[in-house]
């Protein structure tokens, strides 16, 4: 499973579609550096950098660094999921589901929408 940033706040926060997050963890999950980052900067800009550095360091994850190859998956998908309005950590994450075969977890309903297009599975995680 992929997670999106989404997923891992859900699961952080213990909000709706936490269990399903947590089931992906336990099973190998793996999220992008970018979206690591979206996490972590929602924590540092609520002032909150402590929690921040506590979920770097715990969350159980593997984290891929983002390289040329999903890079240029993710420009590629551009065109086709601009209606969408999703960010470059969005597009990553998806170019990581998309390498992989994997299935991406979110909360983002607009992804179910575009999933086939750009041949990704998604799961809603609520």
């Amino acid at each position: 499973m992929i997670l999106d940033a989404s997923a891992v706040m859900a699961f952080v926060l213990q909000a709706p579609g936490q269990e399903v997050v947590a089931e992906a963890l336990v099973a190998g999950a793996e999220m992008t550096t970018v979206n690591l980052a979206e996490v972590l900067t929602r924590y540092v800009l609520h002032g909150a950098p402590d929690k921040a550095e506590i979920i770097r360091r715990e969350l159980p994850v593997t984290i891929v660094p983002v390289d040329e190859d999903l890079a240029y998956r993710a420009a590629l998908m551009a065109s086709q999921t601009r209606q969408a309005g999703l960010s470059l950590g969005d597009h990553l994450c998806l170019a990581l589901a998309q390498r992989t075969g994997d299935t991406v977890l979110t909360a983002d309903r607009a992804w179910r929408d575009i999933a086939a297009a750009i041949n990704v599975k998604v799961t809603l995680i609520r």
